[in-house]
């Protein structure tokens, strides 16, 4: 157990993080060396009487005098990713610990900065005295017994070497490095605590990344959804015309030649939609302009390539849709899309009936399809139709239901238009 602790004493006051918290202390005593010197030169300038450069008292005010002038200094705002960087590398502060990446942008965020820099600069300028003048002298005490014990009196050391045991003198000499490897270590804690309190996000920054994280998931939630209905709807399309052209290739060919054709033009409108959707991932890159997403104006070559696959539409709908706001046309074509898509997917070919209405306030869309004993399971992975459906519509302030009542399977969508205009 003694053994342990000794290790851990040890390691704690000559360990790699031990080390590196030293590096950290000298370079706070380095970075307040041009203050000091300038506080001094102001001193034995400006004030008479002033001995900066003998008396421990004047240097102890000239200390004292130059810690504001590093708390002004901070203020500046890339200080605080500077030494957000040394603490980050040098405190060895634990994987959980926050610290801001950028500029100090807020007065709440650079007085934590100035704050911090003059705690680290204060800290590291004692410590670094010490490791000047205590090492040396604790260096020359263990080496005392070994030359001429007088020279201690030269030295100004206390008179008591000369006369008492020079044994006693490395035993102080080994105290006194303790001492310092302890006061260091205690400091280096100091300013690995306080880090993340000082140079950590300010709320107002916490809440900022917090709103960039939710609207790049938002983005990829987009992007998710676009590719699933467009490249989803396409591929189950192609799968069943494709599957219909096997079928009748030898008895009829013109049927088979416009399954080809349906499929043509179904992978083709699939790759510039995919290209469409590709390009929010190169939004603010020097190219051309993608193709404007499908809205319902688009709805008829929707429901052409869905019947080329062998499915019966009843479409039912007014002559005013292109009069939509944009966004709810977009979003209801990507709805009717998905329905179909499920329709292809789940119960083959049977008739879909489509009836899309709208009024001032809401459009409504509403689609069936019978279910019967003959559909097709649910495919490993999938199930994100429907929750992109209800995505879409929670987007625009809208709702989606769906049921299945006396073996017909209903989709209904209520899409608000005041909301979106």
């Amino acid at each position: 157990m003694t053994g342990a602790w000794w290790r851990r004493a040890v390691r704690a006051a000559l360990g790699r993080r031990a080390q590196l918290r030293w590096v950290h202390l000298v370079l706070g005593g380095a970075l307040l060396m041009p203050y000091y010197l300038l506080t001094t030169v102001v001193f034995a300038s400006l004030v008479r009487g002033a001995e900066p450069f003998t008396s421990l008292r004047w240097q102890l005010a000239t200390f004292a005098s130059a810690l504001p002038l590093t708390a002004l200094t901070a203020l500046f705002p890339l200080v605080r990713p500077l030494e957000a960087t040394a603490a980050r590398s040098l405190c060895g502060l634990p994987e959980s610990a926050e610290l801001a990446t950028g500029p100090a942008g807020s007065w709440d965020a650079r007085s934590r900065t100035s704050l911090w820099y003059a705690l680290h600069l204060t800290t590291g300028g004692l410590v670094s005295a010490l490791i000047l003048s205590l090492l040396p002298a604790a260096a020359l005490l263990v080496a005392l017994p070994f030359t001429d014990a007088s020279r201690a009196d030269d030295l100004g050391w206390p008179y008591g070497f000369g006369a008492a045991p020079t044994a006693l003198a490395p035993v102080v000499g080994l105290l006194l490095l303790a001492v310092v490897m302890g006061i260091a270590a205690g400091a280096g804690a100091l300013l690995a605590r306080w880090a993340p309190v000082l140079l950590g996000p300010a709320p107002a920054e916490r809440l900022a990344a917090a709103e960039r994280r939710a609207a790049r998931l938002a983005s990829r939630n987009r992007l998710a959804r676009e590719l699933h209905d467009s490249v989803g709807h396409a591929l189950s399309a192609v799968t069943l015309q494709a599957s219909a052209a096997r079928k009748v290739l030898d008895t009829d060919p013109e049927f088979a030649r416009e399954a080809l054709a349906a499929i043509e033009e179904t992978t083709r409108d699939a790759v510039g939609e995919l290209d469409s959707v590709l390009g929010l991932l190169r939004e603010g890159e020097d190219r051309p302009a993608a193709a404007p997403s499908p809205t319902l104006r688009d709805l008829d070559g929707l429901l052409a390539r869905t019947r080329a696959a062998g499915v019966t539409v009843e479409l039912t709908a007014p002559d005013t849709l292109d009069r939509l706001p944009s966004v709810v046309s977009r979003e209801a074509y990507r709805i009717v899309q998905e329905g179909l898509s499920n329709a292809l997917r789940h119960a083959g070919r049977v008739p879909v009936r489509l009836r899309i209405a709208e009024d001032r306030k809401k459009v409504e869309i509403t689609m069936e399809n019978p279910v019967n004993g003959a559909a097709r399971a649910r495919r490993p992975g999938g199930g994100r139709g429907l929750r992109g459906i209800t995505e879409r519509a929670t987007l625009l302030r809208g709702t989606c239901a769906w049921d299945t009542v006396d073996g017909v399977w209903r989709l209904t969508v209520r899409l608000p238009v005041e909301a979106s205009r």
